[in-house]
């Protein structure tokens, strides 16, 4: 008796131990970002999980929670979150993380970018890395850059040709930097979350809105309720995958180098997709019914004239060296 007692004792503890296995096997991240499963971020999301599982052995794996559903619909909380280790990663634009660390948006200062020369030298040069060490002080380690885009304008109410089209245009925007240049323009920011967006446009709450073509536009489908697109390329947003300083601390070297080259590998195929549907969104457009506008270089001009003021309020929130880093680096990309 005394021997199947202990056998059977063996065996319980033996299936403990399987079980322990199976958990540390089965570890599920969980990752928030913006936008529907429709849109490249989503996509990115997905092919950063299987390259995490495929990168670990089968140990580690990431589970999606489209439009900020872990924040209750609050894309700029998510950040905050992930800082103090209540979500694992977070998938965001820096626009979105601007309310708790200004000096993001100097990614997207007003006709900062013209290309994506300039923009890759930014994210793969000092400028990313000057951010990456910021954001580490905010509790979250940044994994790898990919793409939101350069943003465009949409509204319901008239072609924008120039800044004066601007004015009176109740438009949606998605963070305190992007309020100071349409007050610039002359028109009406309304501060809303991306999830409120689509059915304020639809019923008229706001007349417009500005976000990237490939990205966003279309695969949100924002051609349904909007009729006019002007591809005025007034600010570049990039986004990044990060992951909580707490968790990121609690892995050993070997789990580290795996979720990094996971993110890096996710977010280049990100940023690829982007801008093939970027490349591809503009006739895609066209064909949905609205009417696109290509500004010339003089309009693009006036335009850039017309939002310096903003341009240098908040290159003075982000810091002027700051600012001037990301200038030299576009700079040098031309």
């Amino acid at each position: 008796m005394k021997i199947a007692t202990a056998l059977k004792g063996i065996a319980v503890a033996a299936a403990l131990g399987l079980a322990a296995i199976g958990s540390a096997e089965a570890d599920t991240f969980r990752l928030s970002h913006n936008t529907s499963d429709a849109t490249t971020w989503h996509k990115g999301g997905e092919r950063f999980a299987e390259l995490l599982k495929e990168k670990t052995g089968g140990k580690h794996t990431v589970r999606l929670f489209a439009n900020a559903t872990l924040t209750g619909g609050d894309q700029m909380k998510q950040a905050e979150m992930v800082g103090r280790g209540a979500i694992d990663f977070v998938m965001t634009s820096a626009i979105n993380v601007t309310p708790l660390v200004p000096e993001m948006a100097a990614f997207s200062l007003p006709y900062l970018f013209t290309s994506y020369e300039q923009v890759d030298a930014a994210t793969g040069g000092e400028p990313g890395e000057r951010m990456a060490g910021i954001l580490d002080k905010h509790g979250i380690v940044v994994l790898a850059w990919g793409e939101n885009g350069f943003r465009e304008v949409t509204n319901n109410v008239r072609p924008i040709k120039s800044p004066d089209d601007m004015k009176g245009l109740k438009m949606r925007v998605a963070g305190p930097m992007y309020i100071d240049v349409m007050n610039a323009l002359g028109a009406n920011p309304q501060q809303m979350q991306w999830v409120e967006t689509f059915s304020a446009l639809q019923q008229g709450v706001v007349d417009g809105q500005e976000n990237p073509i490939g990205a966003v536009i279309v695969p949100q489908r924002v051609y349904e309720v909007q009729k006019y697109l002007t591809t005025w390329h007034y600010s570049y947003d990039p986004i990044f995958l990060g992951v909580s300083r707490k968790r990121w601390d609690s892995w050993d070297d070997d789990t580290k180098a795996g979720v990094k080259s996971a993110a890096e590998e996710a977010m280049a195929f990100q940023r690829t997709l982007t801008r093939e549907q970027t490349a591809q969104g503009i006739e895609l457009l066209r064909q949905k019914g609205m009417e696109v506008y290509e500004p010339t270089e003089e309009e693009l001009a006036a335009f850039k004239a017309a939002t310096r003021p903003a341009f240098e309020t908040w290159a003075a929130k982000v810091g002027p060296d700051l600012a001037k880093l990301f200038e030299t680096a576009a700079a040098g990309a031309n």
